[in-house]
C-alpha cells in the first residue's frame, strides 16, 4: 500500500496511489470508522485498526471504481503534510559521505561513533513537485541530500534494536536540502537545514510490507538528470534498527514520527568544484522499491 494525501478542489484528503488511480478512503472504509482514516497521521497512528481495514477493502473483490480519482485532477502533499513534531534526521551516516565531507576540508577521516542526530521543523516539509524557493538574502549556498524515510507506527521508549523494525509503519524519501554557507557560519545543523520548504518528504509512503529488507535499497539523487549521488542503504555506518534503538533512549518516539537515516556521497559541497543548486535545477531522489520524487528550485526572488 502506498499512501498519500492529495488535494482535490481546495481540500486535502488521504489516499492509496493504485495503478489506475488514487483511491479516496473515505469513500470506502466503513462510515463508523471514517474517523480513524481522517489524514495519513491519524491512519498511521491507528494502524493496528486501519490496516486491517484497507485490507478487508482491497481484497473484498468489490468494485473500486466509484472512489478512483484520476491522478491528473490532484495534487500530491507531502504525505503527512504538517507533522506533529521535529522531523528527526542522522547526520554523517554514510562512510564515503563521511570521507568526502573531510576530504573537503582537508581533515584526516574519523567515523562517528554514535548516531549524530538533529531536526527539521514542520514548516521545512513540502511535498513532491513543490517549487522550493531559493532566497538569495537569506544563503547562496544550497545542496541536496537524497535520504530513505522511516515513518514510526507503533510508539515507544528505550526500544530495544530486535524490536526496531516492529516499530516501522512504513518508508518514504526525503531530499534534506541544505544552506552550506548557514551550516558553517552558525557552526551547527538545525539553522542550515531548517528554512521553509527544506524538506521535500514524499510522493507517498510505501506500508513496511512491501519492503522486505529496507537495508538492501538502492538509493540515488539526479541534478536535470545528471547522476550525482548513488548507492545502497546497506552501506549506512548505522543501521535502521541502531538508529532507531539510540534515539529512543529516554526519549519516545510517537506513532507518525519521521527520520531521515542520512545521505550517500556526492553531495554539492564536496564536489570539484564545489556545485550547488541554482534556480531551474530539477532534483530527482530515487529509492528502489519506494519511487521518485522530484522537486524544482524555483526563480531567485527576494523574500
Amino acid at each position: 500500500m502506498k499512501f498519500v494525501t492529495f488535494e482535490l478542489e481546495g481540500r486535502a484528503r488521504p489516499g492509496l496511489w493504485l495503478d489506475d488511480g488514487i483511491l479516496d478512503i473515505e469513500q470506502v472504509v466503513p462510515a463508523a470508522d471514517r474517523i480513524l482514516f481522517a489524514s495519513v497521521l491519524s491512519i498511521v497512528a491507528n494502524n493496528d485498526k486501519t490496516i486491517g481495514i484497507l485490507k478487508q477493502v482491497l481484497d473484498s473483490g468489490n468494485s473500486l471504481k466509484g472512489a478512483l480519482i484520476d491522478a491528473s485532477r490532484c495534487r500530491l502533499l507531502a504525505p503527512i503534510p504538517r507533522p506533529a513534531k521535529n522531523v528527526f534526521c542522522v547526520g554523517r551516516n554514510y562512510v564515503e559521505h563521511v570521507a568526502e565531507g573531510y576530504s573537503a576540508r582537508g581533515l584526516e577521516l574519523k567515523l562517528p561513533e554514535y548516531p549524530q542526530f538533529f531536526t527539521k521543523p514542520p514548516t521545512a516539509v513540502v511535498g513532491p513537485d513543490a517549487e522550493i524557493p531559493f532566497q538569495p538574502d537569506v544563503m547562496e549556498k544550497l545542496d541536496y541530500e537524497v535520504e530513505l524515510a522511516v515513518i514510526i507506527g507503533k510508539t515507544g521508549r528505550n526500544i530495544a534494536p530486535r524490536d526496531a523494525l516492529d516499530h516501522i509503519f512504513g518508508y518514504s524519501i526525503i531530499n534534506d536540502l541544505t544552506a552550506r554557507d548557514l551550516q558553517r557560519r552558525h557552526d551547527q545543523w538545525f539553522k542550515g537545514k531548517g528554512l521553509d520548504s527544506s524538506c521535500p518528504f514524499g510522493p507517498w509512503i510505501v506500508h513496511r510490507e512491501e519492503i522486505s529488507d529496507p537495508q538492501k535499497l538502492t538509493i540515488r539523487l539526479s541534478v536535470n538528470g545528471e547522476i550525482r549521488q548513488e548507492a545502497t542503504t546497506a552501506q549506512m555506518i548505522f543501521d535502521l534498527p541502531r538508529i532507531i534503538a539510540d534515539l529512543s533512549r529516554g526519549m519516545t518516539l510517537e506513532a507518525g514520527d519521521i527520520i531521515a537515516t542520512g545521505t550517500p556521497s556526492g553531495v554539492g559541497y564536496a564536489r570539484q568544484p564545489p556545485s550547488f543548486l541554482v534556480p531551474g535545477d530539477v532534483v530527482q531522489c530515487e529509492i528502489g522499491g519506494i519511487g521518485v520524487l522530484t522537486n524544482r528550485i524555483a526563480a531567485s526572488r527576494m523574500s
